[in-house]
């Protein structure tokens, strides 16, 4: 089997690839399928994108999280596991 070369992919493909990960129409396996690419860039690329898209419309500062990560104490019990959700209440008893 021999090893396939390194690629460099051109920032219109990352844009391009980032801006479909960040509709959520697919999965990363989907996307990464389609691009022919690996999903571990595909999550890096959609990152970069969702921090720096502030400095898009001047300025340069970071954008505002558009995920916040819901942690819950320890001795709260939850029937869901630690994800991005975009509520900040508890669930009540």
């Amino acid at each position: 089997m021999s090893k396939r070369p390194r690629r460099n992919h051109s920032p219109a493909f990352k844009a391009k690839v980032a801006l479909a990960a960040l509709q959520g129409k697919k999965t990363l396996a989907e996307l990464a399928q389609e691009f022919d690419v690996h999903p571990n860039p595909i999550s890096d690329w959609r990152n970069q994108l969702l921090e720096r898209a502030a400095s898009v419309f001047g300025g340069g500062a970071k954008a505002e999280p558009f995920v916040t990560w819901l942690r819950f104490p320890i001795n709260q019990t939850c029937s869901t596991e630690v994800a991005p959700v975009f509520w900040t209440g508890f669930p009540q008893a």
